[in-house]
C-alpha cells in the first residue's frame, strides 16, 4: 500500500465521518463547505459543493457507480450530492446544488446508503431517522437506545434490516418494515460501541468498541446474532510484534524494544480488504480479511485465524522536530547586538582588559567534556517511596519544584515571592532570592544551568545567575496586562518562552552579567520581543509546556474555556484542539521529557499529562491526538496539584488534598503507591532526572524528599 495524495486540513477531522470510495474522497473546507477530491484523476481540481449553513459533521458516498451520491449532514439540513451533476454544472457556471432530504435534525453524527441508494439512515443523538435519498421524507423514526448512536449499517442481503451501534455499549437489529428492534445484544464492552461491518459472503456482522475490542456474529436466517468469535486489537497488534521481531532477529540478530506504552485503539471503521496475491498464481481467493481504520493506523485482520495479517501505522505529530525550521519560521529569528565602536587612536599602547577581582572564570577548555557518558538512570528501580529528608521551609505554600538538568540542586518557587535554591539532597542553607511582590507561580533551569528564571502573579519574570542576588533580566507589568500562567527556556535555551493572556510570546535574550558601577541599575542584558501566538477563540491560557532539552516545535497549552490546544511554533499555527479536554480548565501540563541519565523509545516522548481540578489527571498521545488513559484516585477538588513524570517513563505522581502524594504505574488507572503523612495538601512534586527520588512540596511550606526501596 502506497500514499496516493495527502491534503492538509484547516483543523482536526478525527472525530468526524468523512466520507471515500474507489472513485472520490471529500473533506470539509472552511467547516461549511465541502471539497470533492478525485482518487483517479490527482491533478484535477477538487469539487467545491456550498449550501450548508451549519458546521458539516458525517458525509458518505453512495454503493453505485452510476450516479455517484455524497451525502452530508449540518445541524440544519441533510443533502444529497450527485456528483457528475454538480461537475456539469460547475463546467457551466452555475452553481452545484444538491437535494435536502433531512432538515433541523440536530447533530448528524453517522451517514449511510443503502445498498440500492434509495434510503439513507442518520444518526442524531439517540435517534435514527431512515430519510429518503430522492426527497425531503422521513420514511421511519427508530428509538429505543440508551445513550447516544455511533453507527447504523443497512445489511446488504436484506435491505429491510438495520443494525444500530451505541454509546450504553450494545447494539440492535431492526426490522425498518415493522419499525422495531427484533434483536438486543447484551452490554458488549465497558466502553461505547462505535461501528458495524456485514461481511456477505458468510453472513458475519462484526461490531468494534472503543477500546479495540471486536466481536463477529453469526447472522443466520433466524436473525438471531450469535458470537463466533472475539477479537482485541491491542493483543492482536502485540503477536504480531513479537513475531515481526523474531523474524527481524532471525535476519538480523537485533531484536527490537517493544516496551512501550500502550495507546488507545479505538475502532472507528472496518472495511473490505482482499488480500494482496500474484495473478499468475492459481490459488482460491481469501474473503476473510478485513481492515480497521483505528486512530493511529491500519490494520488487516484474517477473521479466520483471527490475528493481524498487517498494520500500517500513521505519520501523527511527533515531539521531535523531523525538518529544519522553515524559511519564514520565527525560529529562524537572531539576536542582533550591537558592534562596539573601533577604537579612535591610531597609535600609542593598545587597550588591554582590566580585571579587578583575583580569580578569572575558566574559558572551560579544560572542563570534563559534556560528551562523557553520564551513568545510567536504573530503569529497573522501583518508585521512589521511602522518606530519606523532611524541611520545613516558611508557613508559605511551596507553588513549583524543579531540579536541575544534572540533578544536583533544586529551585522552590514560594507563595511569599521568594524563591529558594537548595543542594538536592536538601542539606545545609538555601540560597534566597527575592523580588517578586506576588507569589511565584514557576520556575525553571536553563538547559546549561548557567541561569534560570522565575514567574510571578506580579506579571513580571526574572532571569537570574547563581553568583548574584539581583537578577539579570527584569520583564515587568509594563510588558504584560495578565498574569504570567507559564514561563520557560526553549529551543535549547535559544528563546524564553512564555503564556499571557491569550498569547504566546517567544523572546530572544542575551544575558550580560557584567558589571558597570556607574550604571549599576542600567541593566546589561538584551531581550526583544520575536513572536506572538493568540489561542483559537482568543481564550486565556491557564498552562503551557514544551520541551527543551532537543529540538522540538511543539508546544502545548490548556485555556480558560476548558480546551487544550498545541501549537507548531515552526509553522506559526495550532495545528491541534480539543475544546472540552477536561470538565475545568487546565492548570497542569507535564511532557515526558526523560532526562540525559535515561533512555526511552522515541514513542514515548509524545506522552504528555494534563490535570484540573475535579477531573484527575489524564495521559494524552501526541500520535492519535487522544486521551489514552487517567488517573482518579488521588482528591483534587480545590488546589492546582501538579504532576510529574519519572525520567524513566514509567511512573506518574500526583499531588493530593489528602495530605499524600499518590505514584502511578502508567500503564495502569490504579495507584501503585500513597505517599502519606504530609502535614498539609501536597500542592507540587518533581522526580530527580539522575537518581529515582521524588520530592514533595506542601501547602503549608514542607518539603519532603522521597527515595527508593533498593537506595535504602
Amino acid at each position: 500500500m502506497i500514499e496516493k495524495l495527502k491534503v492538509d486540513c484547516e483543523e482536526l477531522l478525527s472525530h468526524q465521518q468523512l466520507a471515500c470510495d474507489h472513485c472520490y474522497f471529500s473533506i470539509p473546507l472552511h467547516r461549511k463547505d465541502i471539497q470533492v477530491y478525485s482518487n483517479t484523476d490527482l491533478l484535477q481540481q477538487p469539487l467545491l459543493l456550498t449550501g450548508h449553513h451549519g458546521d458539516v459533521s458525517a458525509m458518505t458516498f453512495g454503493r453505485g457507480n452510476s450516479p455517484v451520491l455524497l451525502c452530508s449532514a449540518s445541524d440544519d439540513y441533510i443533502i444529497v450530492w450527485d456528483i457528475e451533476l454538480c461537475k456539469m454544472r460547475i463546467q457551466e457556471g452555475q452553481v452545484a446544488t444538491g437535494i435536502v432530504i433531512g432538515a433541523l435534525l440536530g447533530k448528524t453524527v453517522h451517514l449511510s446508503f443503502c445498498f440500492s441508494d434509495e434510503r439513507v439512515a442518520a444518526c442524531s443523538g439517540e435517534t435514527t431517522y431512515v430519510l429518503s435519498s430522492k426527497k425531503e421524507e422521513v420514511i421511519c423514526t427508530l428509538v429505543s437506545h440508551q445513550g447516544p448512536l455511533t453507527s447504523a449499517e443497512f445489511c446488504p442481503w436484506n435491505e429491510n434490516l438495520l443494525v444500530t451501534t451505541s454509546e450504553d455499549r450494545t447494539f440492535k437489529v431492526w426490522d425498518l418494515q415493522t419499525q422495531s428492534a427484533f434483536y438486543q445484544s447484551f452490554v458488549l464492552s465497558a466502553c461505547p460501541l462505535l461501528t458495524a461491518f456485514f461481511l456477505e459472503k458468510d453472513k458475519h456482522l462484526i461490531i468494534g468498541s472503543n477500546n479495540g475490542q471486536v466481536w463477529c456474529f453469526s447472522f443466520n436466517g433466524d436473525h438471531k446474532c450469535h458470537l463466533v468469535t472475539k477479537m482485541d486489537l491491542h493483543k492482536m497488534e502485540k503477536r504480531h510484534k513479537v513475531y515481526q521481531e523474531a523474524v527481524n532477529h532471525h535476519q538480523t540478530g537485533v531484536a527490537e524494544d517493544s516496551d512501550q506504552v500502550e495507546t488507545s485503539k479505538p475502532v472507528l471503521r472496518i472495511a473490505s480488504c482482499s488480500p494482496i496475491t500474484d495473478t499468475n498464481v492459481d490459488q482460491p481467493q481469501n474473503d476473510s480479511w478485513f481492515c480497521i481504520g483505528s486512530s493511529d493506523g491500519l490494520y488487516v485482520v484474517d477473521l479466520a485465524t483471527s490475528e493481524l495479517q498487517e498494520a500500517l501505522y500513521f505519520k501523527g505529530f511527533s515531539v521531535f522536530s523531523s525538518s529544519p525550521p522553515l524559511l519564514e519560521s520565527p525560529l529562524n529569528d537572531e539576536l542582533r547586538r550591537k558592534e562596539p565602536n573601533p577604537s579612535n587612536q591610531k597609535g600609542g599602547i593598545k587597550d588591554k582588559p582590566l580585571v579587578f577581582h583575583s580569580k578569572v572564570k575558566s574559558s572551560g577548555y579544560t572542563c570534563v567534556s559534556r560528551g562523557v557518558r553520564l551513568p545510567n538512570y536504573p530503569v529497573d528501580s522501583p518508585a521512589p517511596t521511602v522518606q530519606c529528608i523532611e524541611r520545613s521551609i516558611v508557613n508559605k505554600q511551596v507553588s513549583c519544584l524543579q531540579f536541575s538538568g544534572d540533578g544536583k540542586q533544586i529551585l522552590c518557587g514560594l507563595g511569599d515571592s521568594s524563591v529558594l535554591l537548595y543542594k538536592s539532597c536538601l542539606t545545609g542553607n538555601s540560597s534566597v532570592y527575592t523580588g517578586h511582590n506576588k507569589p511565584v507561580s514557576c520556575v525553571s533551569w536553563s538547559l546549561s544551568r548557567q541561569w534560570w528564571l522565575s514567574a510571578s502573579d506580579d506579571l513580571s519574570l526574572r532571569v537570574w545567575t547563581h553568583c548574584d542576588s539581583e537578577p539579570a533580566i527584569i520583564m515587568d507589568k509594563n510588558m504584560f496586562s495578565k498574569p504570567i500562567r507559564g514561563a520557560q527556556f526553549y529551543y535549547l535555551d535559544k528563546f524564553l518562552l512564555l503564556a499571557s493572556g491569550p498569547s504566546l510570546h517567544l523572546y530572544l535574550y542575551h544575558v550580560d552579567t557584567t558589571k558597570d558601577d556607574l550604571k549599576r541599575y542600567k541593566q546589561q542584558s538584551v531581550i526583544k520581543l520575536t513572536s506572538r501566538f493568540t489561542t483559537t477563540s482568543a481564550t486565556d491560557i491557564t498552562a503551557m509546556s514544551s520541551i527543551n532539552d532537543f529540538f522540538s516545535y511543539i508546544v502545548l497549552v490548556g485555556g480558560i474555556d476548558r480546551s487544550m490546544q498545541v501549537f507548531d511554533m515552526n509553522k506559526a499555527a495550532v495545528v491541534w484542539k480539543v475544546p472540552e479536554a477536561h470538565s475545568r480548565a487546565i492548570h497542569c501540563i507535564t511532557q515526558n521529557k526523560g532526562s540525559a541519565f535515561s533512555t526511552q523509545s522515541p514513542e514515548s516522548y509524545n506522552l504528555f499529562l494534563t490535570s484540573a481540578v475535579t477531573d484527575g489527571v489524564k495521559v494524552w498521545d501526541l500520535r492519535t491526538t487522544r486521551c489514552v488513559r487517567r488517573y482518579d484516585n488521588h482528591v483534587n477538588r480545590i488546589h492546582p496539584c501538579s504532576a510529574a513524570i519519572s525520567p524513566c517513563g514509567r511512573f506518574i505522581a500526583s499531588g493530593s488534598e489528602d495530605n499524600a502524594a499518590y505514584v502511578y504505574d502508567i500503564r495502569s488507572s490504579i495507584y501503585l503507591h500513597k505517599l502519606q503523612k504530609h502535614s498539609d495538601t501536597v500542592l507540587s512534586l518533581a522526580f530527580n532526572p539522575a537518581t529515582p527520588q521524588l520530592l514533595t512540596g506542601t501547602l503549608d511550606g514542607k518539603l519532603r524528599l522521597f527515595r527508593s526501596l533498593l537506595d535504602s
